[in-house]
């Protein structure tokens, strides 16, 4: 299953790419389904499922009063902002790698 998401149009301009694989930290935009428009940093990371936990987006539980975070579908984000701690993805990125 390919797991990536859209760059933002500033991304796109600067890394001469339309989508990158996310990753813990970096800065997403919710582009479709019922939490459209939250924004948040990716906190988990599915990529056998193809899903990822943001930040700020989460539900009830039926049972009690606790919250469970929701995994989103990659290809219903939008990068924002991208964590560069990584050289390997920092290259790969800039087309180095």
């Amino acid at each position: 299953m390919k797991f990536s998401s859209l760059l933002s149009t500033e991304l796109r301009e600067k890394y001469k790419r339309k989508s990158f694989r996310p990753r813990t930290g970096d800065s997403v935009r919710i582009v479709r389904g019922e939490f459209l428009g939250v924004e948040g940093k990716v906190t988990k990371v599915f990529p056998r499922d193809g899903k990822l936990s943001v930040e700020g987006v989460s539900r009830e539980k039926q049972k009690g009063g606790s919250t469970a975070p929701v995994p989103i579908q990659s290809s219903n984000v939008m990068l924002t902002a991208l964590n560069l701690d990584d050289k390997v993805r920092k290259a790969k990125l800039e087309g180095e790698g």
